[in-house]
């Protein structure tokens, strides 16, 4: 019975035990004693927006950097976004922001995440005809070695067993919730795990993937999740990433089936993430929040009253490249540390006048 075997291929090592109680620990300590302003987290929200369709949609393939995703989703409302890259970022983004707001209303249903499909899918045109639509061919999950070649990485649920294997998986996700008889992020990282294995749709199952795991973490009590991207970690760690899902895939519906190496990435994230918001909490003014090198390039503002990246650029002696640099300043502006004036190649940056 697939139920059962989904329960008993969920093993407890010591080493996964620490990683949720330390989690844990944090999410109790975020709740109690939450000092950011509503102003702040309003930010970081809109800022976490961004870096999850950034990092989600590049995962997928897509090209753009923060910056240009920001600069897009700033002036596109309204109109119809052109460029396939376009199309993906403006549908994440969409949903992503969709998940953050209305997550209490939102359930774990076969019929939510067909609509969660739909909305990922509303903008690209080459997706039309099967968006909040399951497969109706095979989905091969192929990837491309050094050489080039393709490699079979994960022969996914055929399509006529989809739906029958997303509403056990569904079922028995929801089971567990209610039950608690199991930690809810061992039952995350196992859902997750199974609607990867399942591939239910034609295209969009690793960002349906990443979008569920926000909700069902903000459903398990995770309230810092909309504040530090967890897609952006997931991105920055993608080769880990998929040794893990293939560590995991490879025993799938065998009698040894086990799932820790996927456990133990997905925790190993959440953990890095709780991190993150710990130093979050930790901090007063916006200026504590920011990277070494977000640092330097907002000390450069200390001398100088209106800096280009090109400026910044031979300031820095090249020591960070152009890309990281327009990211960071995208992030001092939306913290309001910067503003920006001009547009395009004249845009200049300067410190507010308070």
């Amino acid at each position: 019975m697939t139920n059962n075997r989904l329960s008993k291929r969920i093993k407890l090592t010591q080493n996964i035990l620490a990683k949720i109680a330390k989690i844990d620990q944090f999410q109790g300590l975020w709740q109690g004693s939450l000092r950011l302003s509503p102003q702040i987290l309003g930010r970081l929200k809109t800022w976490v927006i961004i870096t999850s369709t950034g990092a989600s949609t590049r995962i997928e393939g897509v090209k753009m950097t923060d910056e240009e995703i920001a600069r897009f989703l700033r002036g596109w409302k309204g109109k119809r976004p052109k460029s396939r890259d376009e199309q993906e970022v403006a549908g994440y983004a969409d949903l992503i922001g969709r998940i953050f707001d209305n997550w209490k209303t939102i359930k774990l249903t076969e019929g939510w995440i067909l609509q969660l499909h739909g909305i990922l899918l509303q903008f690209s045109e080459k997706d039309q005809t099967h968006k909040g639509k399951y497969k109706d061919s095979p989905n091969t999950v192929v990837m491309t070695n050094r050489q080039g070649e393709p490699v079979v990485l994960f022969d996914p649920t055929p399509p006529y067993l989809v739906k029958a294997e997303m509403q056990e998986a569904i079922a028995w996700t929801n089971e567990q919730l209610e039950k608690k008889e199991i930690h809810p992020l061992l039952i995350i990282a196992n859902f997750i795990f199974e609607f990867l294995a399942i591939h239910p749709f034609k295209d969009g199952n690793g960002r349906i993937s990443r979008a569920l795991t926000n909700l069902l973490l903000l459903k398990a009590g995770y309230s810092y999740t909309p504040y530090v991207s967890l897609d952006e970690i997931i991105e920055q760690t993608k080769a880990e990433y998929y040794l893990a899902l293939r560590a995991t895939q490879k025993n799938h519906k065998t009698k040894h089936e086990d799932i820790t190496p996927w456990v133990e990435y997905l925790l190993s994230s959440l953990l890095e993430q709780s991190e993150k918001a710990r130093k979050l909490m930790e901090s007063e003014q916006p200026e504590k929040l920011l990277s070494e090198k977000q640092t330097q390039i907002y000390q450069l503002f200390e001398k100088n009253d209106e800096l280009s990246v090109s400026e910044i650029d031979k300031l820095l002696k090249g020591k960070i490249p152009q890309a990281t640099i327009k990211q960071a300043l995208s992030r001092l502006v939306t913290w309001k540390l910067l503003e920006r004036i001009g547009q395009a190649r004249s845009t200049r940056y300067k410190k507010p006048n308070h």
